[in-house]
C-alpha cells in the first residue's frame, strides 16, 4: 500500500455481493433509505479529502440531480469521458472540482502531488482496479437483505488473495447489517 495517502471503501452490497441490478438499478438500496437509521456515511464522508470514482458511479451521481459530492476533490477514472464530456462541460451538469483521469497511475500520482491523505474509492470496476494495486486500507460494506441473482459485482478477480482484519460490526434498520475492515495484506 500506499503511504501518502489512506484509501478507503464504503459501500452497499446486496447479500449476493452485487452492488447495483443488471442495469445499474439501486431500487434495492434507495427505497430502504428511510428505515436505515444512522450509517455512519454522514461522518465517513467528513473524513476524506477527496474521492476517485469510475465513469459508471459519475454517470449514475450526474443523474441525482444536486452534486451529492460538494466542497470534496473528484477524480473520475474514465478512458471514454474525453474533453466533450468532461465535468463542467457545455451540456453537462456541474461537478465542480472534478477532473478526469485514464489510468490509475495517473490518478494516484495526481493524489499524491495534491498532498491528498485520505481518499473514498467509489464504483464497483475502480474498486477492483485499486484492490488489485493494493491501495485499499480499509472497508465498510454494508450489507442489504436481499439476493439479486446478477448485476454489478463489487468484487472481481483477483491476482492474490487479500487479507482482511474485521475492526466493527453493527445492525442497521430494515435488516442491513455493517461491517468494516483493515486490509492487512496480499498474498505474494
Amino acid at each position: 500500500m500506499t503511504e501518502s495517502f489512506v484509501a478507503a471503501v464504503f459501500i452497499a452490497t446486496s447479500l449476493d455481493g452485487f452492488i447495483a441490478g443488471e442495469n445499474g438499478e439501486l431500487d434495492w438500496l434507495t427505497d430502504e433509505n428511510d428505515t436505515l437509521g444512522e450509517t455512519g456515511y454522514d461522518e465517513f464522508f467528513a473524513s476524506v479529502d477527496a474521492l476517485v470514482i469510475g465513469r459508471k458511479t459519475f454517470d449514475t451521481v450526474l443523474g441525482f440531480g444536486e452534486w451529492p459530492y460538494a466542497g470534496k476533490r473528484v477524480l473520475v477514472l474514465s478512458r471514454t469521458l474525453g474533453a466533450d464530456g468532461a465535468p463542467g462541460a457545455p451540456g453537462t451538469p456541474a461537478a465542480p472540482d472534478t477532473t478526469v483521469h485514464t489510468d490509475l497511475d495517473d490518478v494516484v500520482a495526481t493524489l499524491e502531488r495534491e498532498g491528498v491523505k485520505r481518499v473514498y474509492v467509489d464504483g464497483g470496476q475502480t474498486i477492483q482496479a485499486f484492490l488489485r494495486r493494493g491501495l485499499i486500507s480499509e472497508m465498510t460494506l454494508t450489507q442489504a437483505p436481499v439476493l439479486l441473482g446478477s448485476g454489478v459485482s463489487l468484487f472481481g478477480p483477483l491476482d492474490e488473495r487479500v487479507h482482511l482484519r474485521l475492526t466493527a460490526t453493527r445492525e442497521l434498520g430494515a435488516g442491513f447489517t455493517q461491517a468494516s475492515y483493515e486490509v492487512l495484506s496480499a498474498d505474494l
